[in-house]
């Protein structure tokens, strides 16, 4: 069977291709922009890629025509007052494109909205939902709470919390009631209803076999971890207060964690068990989900991450435009390291950047630069990495986007996604000319107006010790000696 899958670089669509593709399926990913797609991926070559901006309707018109089904994952946690109306032309657009296939299923992964008043992102799920019945095809709706797994956005945000505050003073929204499911269990769902005839124009709520609350989620959490956790439930902090705090305890955007706090009002328990009368499984228990994610951690082996989400309001669709770093209107801080060592291992230093290893020299002023970019609304440092070894086009580096992650010419170019009067540029290269062997590290800035200049000015004195200090850092260290 041949199948369409829209949001194929999400956390959700990462994932699901290898599990279609195990299945026998051929799958057709539906892209922005090529570039970011994960070219050197184990099913790189297995897969059709095609653009098209779902916000572009024109952009689209040349889907497959001979596609049996196809899967729309698209999802917008961004805290606009354009998001839904946003949402529901992409819906819309997808819709209206396939009615020129011969496809006839949709499965969308929407979020459990049992409650009589949602959350406006639930809202805008349903009506999501609404907007692709509209369609010719026939269509499948998948309902999901809390999603568990190595990289989701829930399982960072009560790792960060846990692990962190040893006692918790917490919003009353913690003893809203939600029923956690597995990742791995989310996903045989979504194969599982794929041209299933009996799943055609239902709605199916999946869940776990747990009924938690937020708190019992973190001290289960804190269990299986060994921790002593205390919790304190204050009910009088505000939903805008409790955005911040949780913004500036965990590794979330602002956005997010304003949408996480604005949802949690609602409970998100499955209404009926309508799926496992259909397709009978056993998912994971909470317990089993964390187990298991901990497990793909120790293992390195995390498969895709709600960090590697664009940032509204930064790069957009276009963020693989920045590869070209520009020449005019900029200003750069250049260090040109001699390399007496191995190469190979200079460039592995500079592979293992950021995240856990952290930057080489000074680290608690990348610390600090992270807690003020945190303090004006920015991403601040806390995003990590997904992989210690492995890092592609449109991965996330702490406060930086990966634009170009070229292990041949042995070349990785960040740009930055920080708050800053401007844009700015990380570039290191291995050079080889010869006998001659060095590190080229480059750090561009294109300000914005003299706000941009002036940073930029005062900045640079500790550019000559961050950049020069970081440079000699990762030509001598060898991180087997320690």
């Amino acid at each position: 069977m041949k199948v369409l899958l829209a949001g194929a670089n999400g956390y959700i669509g990462t994932r699901l291709i290898p599990v279609l593709l195990e299945k026998g399926h051929t799958v057709v990913c539906l892209v922005r922009d090529k570039r970011r797609f994960r070219e050197n991926s184990d099913f790189s070559n297995r897969v059709t890629v095609i653009t098209g901006d779902l916000l572009q309707p024109e952009s689209i018109q040349e889907m497959p025509h001979d596609i049996d089904a196809a899967y729309y994952l698209v999802h917008s946690m961004a805290q606009s007052s354009s998001f839904a109306d946003m949402e529901e032309t992409s819906a819309r657009n997808f819709s209206n494109a396939l009615k020129n296939t011969l496809c006839r299923q949709i499965i969308y992964l929407s979020g459990i909205s049992n409650d009589s008043q949602l959350s406006e992102h639930l809202t805008s799920r349903r009506r999501v939902e609404d907007v692709l019945t509209e369609g010719n095809a026939a269509l499948t709706v998948l309902r999901a709470a809390i999603i568990i797994g190595s990289g989701s956005a829930s399982f960072e945000i009560i790792r960060d919390l846990t692990e962190k505050l040893p006692v918790m003073t917490v919003p009353r929204w913690v003893n809203t009631r939600s029923q956690p499911i597995a990742i791995r269990d989310v996903l045989f769902y979504l194969e599982a209803v794929l041209l299933n005839e009996k799943s055609y124009d239902q709605t199916f709520d999946i869940g776990g076999p747990n009924i938690l609350s937020f708190k019992q989620m973190m001290l289960t959490y804190a269990k299986v971890r060994k921790l002593n956790r205390y919790i304190i439930t204050i009910p009088f902090l505000s939903p805008k207060i409790s955005s911040y705090w949780l913004y500036f305890v965990t590794s979330t955007s602002y956005s997010l964690a304003q949408s996480l706090v604005n949802s949690m009002k609602n409970e998100t328990v499955c209404q009926d068990d309508k799926i496992n009368q259909l397709i009978p499984h056993e998912c994971l228990s909470y317990r089993e989900a964390l187990e298991l994610a901990f497990s793909k951690i120790d293992q390195n082996s995390i498969v895709s991450s709600w960090k590697d989400a664009l940032n509204t309001g930064y790069l957009h669709t276009g963020f693989m435009d920045q590869i070209k770093v520009p020449q005019n209107g900029t200003s750069e801080y250049k260090v040109k390291m001699p390399i007496t060592t191995n190469s190979d291992m200079v460039f592995n230093n500079i592979w293992a950047i950021g995240g856990n290893r952290g930057w080489y020299y000074w680290d608690w002023i990348w610390h600090m630069r992270g807690f003020i970019d945190k303090l004006f609304g920015g991403v601040g440092l806390r995003r990590g990495r997904t992989s210690s070894n492995r890092i592609s086009a449109g991965d996330v580096i702490d406060f930086w986007r990966v634009l170009l992650a070229d292990k041949a010419n042995k070349r990785l170019l960040l740009y930055a996604e920080m708050k800053l009067p401007g844009e700015a540029w990380l570039e290191f290269k291995i050079v080889e000319r010869g006998n001659e062997k060095f590190l080229s590290q480059v750090a561009t800035f294109r300000p914005n107006g003299l706000l941009g200049r002036l940073y930029w000015a005062s900045m640079f004195p500790f550019h000559i010790f961050i950049f020069k200090g970081m440079a000699k850092k990762l030509v001598n260290y060898n991180s087997e000696a320690i």
